[in-house]
This record gives structure tokens, C-alpha cells and sequence, in this order.
């Protein structure tokens, strides 16, 4: 590790703050610039037509020659998903990763169809290298997915730790956290600690991973018929637990959802699932098998409209529709803003005659992957940090996760609840504010990097909301004269019947009136044409209806020809 005589180091968030996903954690010195994650953030129902939120990579590509490496702390849509818009943008030396973590980046990085090598190094826990003036050590934690792990990062200026997504979980499905570790460090000394806040207003801990099993496996011994099993396709842990209490009750397996089948088919090629051939199925074994030893593994436990679930639910997953007698699963827990999605397929599906069960008091079908507040406690206690800044969270968790740092004696003064795109700077071991960066989110449709422009989201949210209404005008510009009446078209708008075509043959009437009265006054434009038809039909149709409809003018000119 380099000593420099001056040699600030910045420490800032472009997602992650403010937010429960699209983590992406910055450390920059004069000289170097590491990023922590790269993930995306999953859309609301407002968004309309968005696939995914990313950050702004704005200020990545201004500092590029500075960039040396992206460190990734588990396989998780939100720290991963947006490696490929990444990539895209700035070039990334080299990606450090887990071995499963590294295993899904690249068939992220496949399915992008991203020519570019990436180079991907693997690390454990006994991992350790120098990027530039940094050293950065690993250490295991647990979480829903395997191989999980914190970063601790030595600087000229101090050391800086972030623990990435964990829960304290004693007795887990799969190696422990290295709580060991976490002492060492911070008898050491930790200057600012970064630790996830998602279940700060959840007191006491966390329960086990491993206390999901006897609930599941009471639903196997309940299910009559088909069970249809959601959840989080990157829970790796639960996974497996669901296809244990498969193979004991005797049933097969049938994997529908692509991210479903991507990471069930790379943590068996690492041996993090275990399920022999024989038992896996496909859709079109279905009619062939008895409804009692089937089990339909799939993904949309969120609600999300595409997943395999919710066109499970619609009637438009191909050779696979509900019956009644069978019982759908969702094993997880609503993430904050998709609580409405998943209700309406949850009764979508009990319309259709199954049996529903949701994660609730009666039924323990999920256990979170993130810490609660004892575990939040005993996590700060460990580390001492003489910093603290809560991440990974909506404003009232990092909020609730800075309160409790006080009441174990971390003075107010050294927490800092920031947003994404506030810096701090890290000096000889002290820690001061620093000047804001451009942190926007980026609204990504399809595979496009260059994103969805807030007009266009705004236009979407108008169609949505108001609809459209088209207007189509004939005229010949050399006369200055409408040739016939204009045809106004409503979409998405109004539908009364009678009424419809009464607004509509008024709306024609207004405009020809307002043209002729325009064509009379003076020598027009098209874009005159457009900006009258424009005026004249809101303002009728926001009179009539009260709503503000999406208006597109078509002009058609007819040209005369002077040629016999």
C-alpha cells in the first residue's frame, strides 16, 4: 500500500441509498477508483414499460483512467444485474467475485451478448490483493445466496469496511459468518463501516434460514396435488431446502422462469443445489405425470407482470394453467412497493380454485437474508467503528439503523445518513463532508444503455393515465384549404358509446372552425396546424372530460399537380 503525503479519499454511493437496490458503492483517491457492486433496482408500477433502474454512470466515464476494479459482494440482482449496462459504458479492468457470483455475471455477461472479455477473477475468504494504494481483504458472511462476503479496504488515509448484504444466522445452511473476523478487524480499528440496513425496524433477530424447513415441509405434507413454489430465484439456500422436502415426499421437479433455470442449472454446476437428473421435468412432461408428485419451481413471487408466475396466473404460460386443487407458494416476503402486484395475482390464482399461501404469522414460509436489530447491534459492537455510515436501505431504515448506533455509544456527530451521490472524504483517520456527484437513475427498456429519457416516462405516465387522441387532417396548403372534415381518434380515452362519438364529432367541428379561422388571418406553418390542433382539442377535451389526453396532430397535404 502506497504512502502518500496527501492522498483524500472519497467514499460515495451511485444507488443504494434511499433505496432498497441498484447498490453501487464508490471509493476514489487522486489516483484510483474501485466500485463495490453494480446492481440494478426492479421498477414500480408507475414506471411504466421500464425493466430495470440503474445508476448514472456519468461520473465513472469522466474519472475512467482512474478505474482499476469492480468488487462484487454475492449474486444478487442488486448488487449484479447491472454489470452488463456497466461494462458498456466504462471499462472495467477486472471484476473480483464469488465463485457463484461470478458463474451468473457471466451469463449475464452471455446473454447481453457482450463480445468485449471480461476478465472475472474468483475469491474466498482467504482472498487478499492490492488494487493500486488499496489492500482488500474478504471475510464470509451469511445471506440468502452462498458465498456471501464484506470487504474490508485498507487506505493511505484509513481502513473502510463494508459488510454487503448479511444476517447473523448461528445456524445456517452453509458455511457460518466469520464472526472471527469481524472482531479481528475491529480490534484492529475500522475508521467508517458501511453495514445493511434493510431490516432496521425489525427488532431482535433475524430467525434462521433453517426455520423455514419444518413449514415447508408441512405444506408438502398438506398439498393434495400440484404445489407450485415461487420465490426469489437467486435464494439459492431456499432452493434447496424446497427441493429436500421434494425428494423426501416423493415428487419431481419442474423449473419454469429463465433466471429460475440460469441459477438452479450454475449453483448445481458448483454443487451449491443438489438434484439428481432424474427428478428434473419439463413443462411437456406435465400431462403424463400425477398431480401429486409434481412440484412447480418458478420465479414471481414479486408480483412482477413478466415472470413465470404471473402468466401462470393470466392464462399465458404455454402448456401451464392453474387448477383448482393446486397450491401456489409464495416463499418470500413483498419488497417495499410491490405489495399491490402481488396481491393481484395472489388473487388471480385463488379465482382460479388454489390454494394460496403467503409468508404471514400462520404460515413461516421465509426467513429474510437481512440482519434485524440485534443482530445490527451486535454487528457494530464487533466492528467499533470510529465512522458509521447505514446503506443498503430506504431514508427510515438508514435513519432507524443510525438511532440505534447512538444508544451503543458511536457519537452523532460521526454517523452519516446520506443519499446517493453525497460524498464523504476520509483524511488521517478523520472523516468530513465532500462536494455532491451527479447520481441519477437511469430508466432502462430492454437492452438498451442509453435508457428511457424522464420525457418519455412522463409521455408513458400520460398514455397511461389520460390515453390518446389522434387527429387526421387533410389539406391542400397551396389553397390554404381542409379537405373534408378531420378524423379524431380516441385510444385509451373515452369509450361511452354515443357519447364518444358525440365528444369526438364536436371535436372535429372546433378544429375546422379554429383552422379556417387561422388559414384566414394569415400564411401558416405545419407546425401552425399542429400547435392550434393541439390547443383547440385539450382545452375541449379537459372541459368535457377532465382529463389530458396525449394529443397527435397528422397532417396529410394534398399536392395539386399543374401537369395535363
Amino acid at each position: 500500500m502506497a504512502a502518500n503525503k496527501y492522498n483524500p479519499i472519497k467514499i460515495y454511493a451511485l444507488g443504494g441509498l434511499g433505496e432498497v437496490g441498484k447498490n453501487t458503492y464508490c471509493i476514489e483517491s487522486d489516483y484510483s477508483l474501485i466500485i463495490i457492486d453494480a446492481g440494478v433496482k426492479f421498477p414500480e408500477d408507475d414506471l411504466v414499460g421500464v425493466d430495470y433502474v440503474i445508476p448514472n454512470y456519468q461520473h465513472l466515464k469522466e474519472n475512467q483512467m482512474k478505474i482499476r476494479a469492480l468488487l462484487i459482494t454475492h449474486g444478487h440482482e442488486d448488487h449484479i444485474g447491472a454489470i452488463p449496462f456497466l461494462v458498456k459504458t466504462v471499462k472495467i479492468p477486472v471484476i473480483y467475485a464469488p465463485k457463484l457470483a461470478a458463474a451468473l455475471i457471466r451469463q449475464k455477461l452471455e446473454d447481453h451478448k457482450i463480445k468485449e472479455a471480461v476478465k472475472i477473477v474468483e475469491i474466498d475468504e482467504n482472498t487478499t490483493f492490492e488494487i493500486s494504494e488499496f489492500t482488500v481483504n474478504f471475510f464470509r458472511v451469511t445471506h440468502s445466496i452462498p458465498d456471501s462476503f464484506g470487504i474490508c479496504i485498507d487506505t493511505s488515509e484509513g481502513r473502510i469496511v463494508t459488510t454487503g448484504d448479511f444476517k447473523i444466522d448461528l445456524t445456517p445452511v452453509g458455511p457460518d459468518i466469520e464472526l472471527y473476523k469481524i472482531a479481528n478487524m475491529g480490534q484492529e480499528g475500522v475508521d467508517l463501516l458501511l453495514a445493511d440496513s434493510t431490516n432496521a425496524e425489525k427488532e431482535g433477530w433475524t430467525p434462521s434460514e433453517r426455520n423455514v424447513l419444518n413449514s415447508i415441509n408441512d405444506i408438502f405434507d398438506r398439498a393434495p396435488g400440484r404445489l407450485i413454489v415461487s420465490t426469489f430465484s437467486s435464494n439459492v439456500s431456499r432452493i434447496q431446502q424446497i427441493i429436500n422436502c421434494m425428494i423426501n415426499h416423493n415428487r419431481k421437479v419442474v423449473i419454469v422462469g429463465r433466471s429460475m433455470i440460469n441459477t438452479v442449472e450454475c449453483a448445481r454446476k458448483f454443487g451449491y443445489i443438489k438434484i439428481p437428473t432424474s427428478l428434473i421435468k419439463n413443462v411437456e412432461d406435465i400431462p403424463s405425470m400425477k398431480d401429486s408428485e409434481i412440484l412447480i419451481l418458478c420465479t414471481g413471487s414479486q408480483g412482477e407482470q413478466m415472470a413465470a408466475l404471473s402468466r401462470i396466473a393470466n392464462g399465458t404460460f404455454k402448456g401451464l394453467k392453474v387448477t383448482p386443487g393446486d397450491t401456489v407458494v409464495f416463499s418470500s416476503s413483498p419488497i417495499p412497493g410491490n405489495g399491490a402486484s402481488i396481491q393481484k395475482v395472489v388473487n388471480q390464482l385463488t379465482k382460479l380454485g388454489a390454494d394460496v399461501i403467503t409468508n404471514s404469522v400462520f404460515s413461516d414460509i421465509h426467513s429474510s437474508g437481512h440482519p434485524s436489530r440485534q443482530e445490527l447491534r451486535m454487528n457494530l459492537k464487533l466492528f467499533q467503528p470510529k465512522y458509521f455510515m447505514p446503506a443498503h436501505g430506504e431514508y427510515h431504515m438508514l435513519k432507524m439503523h443510525a438511532d440505534l448506533a447512538t444508544t451503543i455509544g458511536i457519537p452523532r456527530e460521526n454517523i452519516f445518513v446520506l443519499g446517493n451521490g453525497d460524498t464523504l472524504i476520509l483524511e488521517n483517520h478523520k472523516i468530513r463532508d465532500g462536494d455532491r456527484i451527479l447520481a441519477e437513475d437511469i430508466y432502462i427498456d430492454g437492452y438498451d444503455i442509453n435508457g428511457v429519457s424522464t420525457a418519455v416516462i412522463r409521455d408513458r405516465k400520460i398514455l397511461q393515465d389520460d390515453g390518446m387522441v389522434s387527429v387526421l387532417i387533410t389539406l391542400d396548403s397551396k389553397q390554404n384549404i381542409i379537405i373534408g372534415s378531420p378524423k379524431v381518434i380516441t385510444v385509451g380515452f373515452v369509450s361511452y358509446g354515443p357519447y364518444e362519438d358525440h365528444l369526438t364529432r364536436h371535436a372535429s367541428t372546433q378544429i375546422t372552425d379554429a383552422l379556417n379561422e387561422l388559414f384566414a388571418s394569415k400564411k401558416v406553418t405545419f407546425n401552425d396546424i399542429k400547435n392550434t390542433v393541439r390547443s383547440v382539442v385539450s382545452r375541449y377535451f379537459f372541459r368535457k372530460t377532465q382529463r389530458n389526453p396525449m394529443i397527435i396532430p397528422l397532417i396529410m397535404n394534398r399536392v395539386t399537380s399543374n401537369v395535363k
